[in-house]
């Protein structure tokens, strides 16, 4: 599907995995350069490249991507000596393991992991020092869905529209990663800066959103909104990277008919036919035809939302 093309059954496509070669090492970090590689040894069930996204093209069909959490990230970055926007990889659920044929500065942070160098153990949320030749291991997430692993230099392929995120709705930036492939670095960039270093909370098995109503509400009774503030929901393992499928009390419109497509914006809660909410991550579409009943202040707590997840909506603090 084309970027930006109003489709009513977009938000939960299976992105394609575009056929071809590893991904090619091209200049672009700081350095200028490609100073290394990285083999990948396992690439688990969904790792992508991703930076702090593409803002600004909206306009023209295209979602910003990016993180699903962009402290988590930037975070990572700033462990081995990054930019915050340098590029580096989201891993999801189960884990995955690079090879590194020169020594690296790395930091994995987001949920609780088991993380090795060879057969040393690391922690989540401090950085480690990869010798040349070492296998680097994430494992599943003890709780919560993800890790972000940051490499120093960051990972230099080819920017799409001033960035290097994988978008799995559009197709634009890497595909995700495959076994096999080798991921091009640019020339590390400095020394760490120094941050706080906390253990990784535990992921709350319940979240209450913040849900701000609009722009239509009004295609909906009152007796709903009560419902959606009042029923509890849970995230159905039909969600990703574009959108977290909610399951619980279905939300019926109070106004029939169709709805010309409109734009959508990250933490839009969108209403299908089916009543069931979808909320709207980084690699949302921008246009939609359902209506959208409210737009969460901050969907990063969805990113570690494991299918189960309880939800609740609450209004904002006034």
């Amino acid at each position: 599907m084309a970027a930006g093309r109003a489709h009513r059954d977009a938000p939960l496509r299976r992105a394609r995995r575009p056929a071809g070669p590893a991904h090619p090492g091209h200049p672009g970090t700081p350095g200028g350069r490609v100073s290394a590689v990285v083999e990948v040894l396992r690439a688990g069930a969904l790792t992508t490249v991703q930076d702090l996204g593409r803002a600004g093209w909206a306009h023209l069909g295209v979602p910003r991507s990016g993180a699903l959490d962009p402290a988590a990230l930037r975070l990572a970055n700033r462990l081995v000596g990054n930019p915050e926007s340098a590029a580096g990889l989201e891993i999801t659920m189960t884990g995955c393991e690079l090879r590194f044929p020169r020594a690296a500065a790395v930091a994995v942070t987001g949920a609780s992991a088991v993380v090795r160098v060879g057969d040393r153990p690391g922690d989540v949320g401090r950085p480690l020092s990869v010798p040349a030749g070492a296998v680097l291991r994430v494992g599943p997430p003890r709780d919560g869905l993800r890790n972000w692993l940051a490499i120093g230099g960051g990972i230099a392929v080819e920017p799409v529209l001033g960035s290097r995120a994988t978008d799995t709705l559009s197709g634009l930036g890497p595909p995700p990663l495959r076994d096999g492939d080798r991921l091009p670095l640019g020339a590390p960039a400095g020394p760490p800066a120094p941050v706080d270093v906390t253990v990784p909370p535990r992921t709350p098995t319940q979240l209450r959103l913040t849900l701000r109503l609009g722009p239509r509400d009004d295609w909906f009774t009152s007796a709903v909104l009560d419902r959606l503030f009042g029923d509890a929901y849970t995230v159905s393992p039909v969600s990703n990277r574009v959108g977290a499928r909610l399951t619980g009390a279905a939300l019926p419109r109070a106004v029939a008919g169709e709805l010309p497509s409109e734009g959508i914006v990250l933490g839009a809660v969108q209403v299908p036919a089916d009543g069931q909410p979808l909320i709207f991550l980084a690699d949302h579409p921008t246009t939609g035809g359902y209506p959208v009943v409210g737009v969460v202040d901050d969907v990063t707590p969805l990113a570690q939302a494991r299918p189960g997840t309880t939800v609740r909506f609450h209004g904002p603090q006034r």
